[in-house]
């Protein structure tokens, strides 16, 4: 059973997290608005790897017991002066969330509640991946510079990443037969 302080830490990691979905999303159709399809499409499976992090943080907190509670997401910006400023931010808002998390591994360390430790442990091992990822991409983008011929082989390159959701993730975990796109 999770305490109400680590409930609270945990529902609050679940906004920033959908935060974070919505930030990137937000990034793509910057993207799409300028035709830099690669980086809309980047952008775009990195919202959707966000969504899924906040789900598996909603999941762990309802099956120990907790209660998810959802206060409103801030809105994210939608202008940036460039696409290297977009990536500055990305590495940014990624080094953030990763003193979010640990924060929480802290909370859970001092409450002794190795559970949750060791549930934070992916998030802990998943923002090594996401600072180097976003760091890569900037200085990708800083490496380009104004080299128009640079800039649409990063767009290009970018647009290769797939999404695909992790072995075992479910979204409707009481209907398998729902799918998104035929809601029952």
């Amino acid at each position: 059973m999770l305490s109400s302080r680590m409930n609270d830490a945990l529902n609050g990691q679940v906004n920033a997290e959908l935060y974070s979905s919505y930030l990137y999303l937000s990034m793509s159709a910057y993207f799409e608005a300028r035709k830099f399809r690669g980086l809309a499409s980047w952008m775009r499976v990195q919202a959707g790897e966000e969504l899924v992090h906040a789900m598996k943080m909603y999941d762990y907190v309802v099956s120990t017991g907790g209660r998810a509670r959802f206060p409103a997401v801030d809105a994210p910006p939608f202008e940036w002066s460039s696409p290297l400023n977009v990536f500055e931010n990305v590495y940014n808002h990624e080094r953030k969330v990763t003193g979010l998390i640990n924060a929480l591994m802290d909370m859970a360390m001092a409450e002794k509640d190795s559970n949750t430790q060791a549930f934070l442990k992916w998030y802990v091992d998943e923002q090594v991946e996401e600072e180097e990822s976003s760091g890569g991409a900037l200085n990708k983008i800083r490496a380009a510079g104004t080299d128009t011929k640079a800039i649409q082989s990063f767009d290009k390159d970018m647009g290769q990443r797939k999404f695909k959701f992790p072995r075992g993730f479910v979204m409707f975990p009481y209907n398998q037969e729902t799918t998104i796109g035929s809601m029952k």
